[in-house]
Formats: structure tokens, sequence, C-alpha cells
């Protein structure tokens, strides 16, 4: 088992960060709120320059983590468009894009999108879907709208799992920039005469969310290595994914807005937009306490096999 991204699927991540840098970097997410209307204009080019709707995310190792490198670096930038959801879209259906819903009232940042939607929800219903007119601020949003459903007479259960973790790499780029972001501030920042970084209650809280995002990295490797390989507990992978992404993006936005205080919440800080942003990822399709409830249903007693399950049944008499 080898669940360490390809040298070129992170060679694409990269060069995908310094496109998506040079085309506005934290800019395209306050372009977009600026002008909800033009946000297909600010992303949706850049990702067609990268060969990113090329990719197929069900197809062969080197594209599934191309794929997952593509959504991660679209999270660093807090990217205001739905790659995840476009890079899920089902193999057998004429249409740009998958979006997991919950059974009601579903919903995604798909807003002012001239795109054609599949949903699924969690038992693999699938739905075409239309994006219902919404005149909320995408301030109040994040670009979340209503989805209108027209269900399909067929079973969606292979697109669950790819259309959970996805996102989940979108979130954890989102984490990684957040840190990042904590980590230069307690260095550049001065309390008693020294660097915010030297007071050793600052180091445990930095040491935690770090612990939290490190962990959450290795549990995506592994989701998208079960979906690449077709396991019969994909879905029970993607979903402890997420609800270790929710987790984590509680842990590290928490203690980033502590960290930074009261700026952490003003628009000049790019935390405040990051945060906002990844609301839609943390709460659609569910939210913690919702996508734990699905996960302990699924899983029963029996529990995860995860990267030590061979070994667990060996040992067991």
């Amino acid at each position: 088992m080898n669940i360490d991204l390809s040298p070129e699927a992170i060679e694409y991540g990269r060069q995908a960060s310094r496109a998506l840098k040079a085309a506005g970097g934290d800019r395209l997410v306050q372009l977009a709120e600026q002008d909800p209307k033009g946000r297909e204009g600010l992303a949706a080019p850049v990702f067609a320059e990268l060969g990113a709707w090329d990719l197929d995310a069900r197809g062969s190792a080197d594209e599934s983590e191309a794929a997952a490198a593509l959504c991660r670096s679209a999270g660093y930038w807090a990217v205001p468009y739905p790659v995840a959801e476009r890079l899920a879209r089902p193999a057998d259906l004429d249409t740009d894009g998958l979006v997991v819903v919950s059974d009601t009232g579903p919903a995604g940042a798909v807003a002012g999108l001239e795109l054609r939607w599949t949903a699924v929800t969690l038992d693999g219903r699938r739905s075409a879907a239309t994006a219902l007119p919404s005149d909320a601020s995408p301030r109040t949003s994040a670009f979340v709208t209503g989805l209108d459903l027209r269900p399909l007479d067929d079973d969606g259960a292979r697109d669950v799992a790819l259309g959970l973790v996805l996102p989940c790499w979108t979130l954890l780029g989102m984490l990684d920039r957040a840190l990042e972001l904590t980590c230069a501030h307690v260095l550049v920042r001065e309390q008693f005469g020294k660097p915010l970084a030297r007071l050793q209650g600052l180091q445990f809280q930095l040491t935690d969310a770090e612990v939290e995002r490190g962990g959450l990295e290795m549990l995506a490797k592994y989701a998208l290595w079960s979906v690449q390989t077709g396991r019969d507990d994909a879905l029970k992978d993607a979903l402890a994914l997420r609800l270790a992404a929710i987790e984590a993006a509680d842990v590290v936005f928490r203690v980033s807005h502590q960290l930074h205080g009261a700026v952490g919440f003003c628009d000049e800080s790019t935390l405040s937009w990051l945060s906002r942003y990844s609301q839609p990822l943390r709460r659609l399709p569910h939210g913690l306490s919702a996508t734990r409830d699905q996960m302990t249903r699924r899983i029963g007693r029996r529990g995860l096999t995860g990267l030590f399950g061979d070994a667990r049944e060996a040992a067991t008499p």
C-alpha cells in the first residue's frame, strides 16, 4: 500500500497554486464577492488552462491524485469555485459536476453558475439538479443556494465516496493556509518583549492544530487510495475522512482566530476570508453531528478496517 501522492501529482498541485496566485490569489474570492455574476470568469479559465477538466478523477491513480492536489491548491487560495464538485462529475452522465446532498434541504455552493449539476445522496440516489435563484449576498451565503432535484432512475452509489473525498482535499488546503498565516502572525507580533511564538502556551495550541491538520492529511491520502482501488469500504473511509476534516477545521480555525485576535475577523485579514468560505465545506451535506451519525450507522459494530485492518484480523483468535 502506497498512499503518498505521486511526484507528478505534487508538482501539478504546485503549478496550479502558482497559476492561481498569478491570476489574483487572495483577491479572487474578494472580487467574486464584489461581482457574484463574474466569478465564473475569474476562476474557470485558469482551471481550463491547467487542463483540470480533462482529468479523470475516476481513472488512473495519477489522474485522481492530480485532481486531489488541484483541490488542495484551490483551497489554499480559497478559490470561490466548486472545483472538487466539477472534478467528481459522474462518468456516465452528461453533466458538469456532482454535489453530494442531504435528504432534506439539498444545497450546494453553486449559486450563479451556468452549469449542469447532478446531486447524489449518501444512499446513492442521483438526481438532475438545478441551482435555485438566490438573493442572498455571498457575504452571508458563501454562494450556497438550494437545489431543485429531479430524481434519476439509476444507482449512483459509486459516485458518493469520491464526491465526499475531493471536497475534503479542498478543506485541507484551507487548513494549510490558515496555519501558515497563523505561524507568520505569531512570529512577527511581540508581547512582553518577545515574539508571541516563544510563549509556551501558544506553542501548545499551534502543536495541537498541526497534529489535527497532519492527521487529516494522512486520512485524506488513505481515503483517496481507498476510492482509487475500489475498496468495498470506500464510502466508510470517505465518511471517516469527512468527520476528521470537520473536527480538524474546528480546531485549526479556533486556534488561528484565537492567536490572530480581533484582526482575524476583519476583511483585511486573509484568515477571515478562509474561515468564512470554509463554512460550506464544513456544513454540507452534513455537519459534525449528522456526519458522525451517518458513519456510525453504516459501520455498526464492525468498525473501520483502516491501515492496520489485516494485521488486526490476523491476530484475532
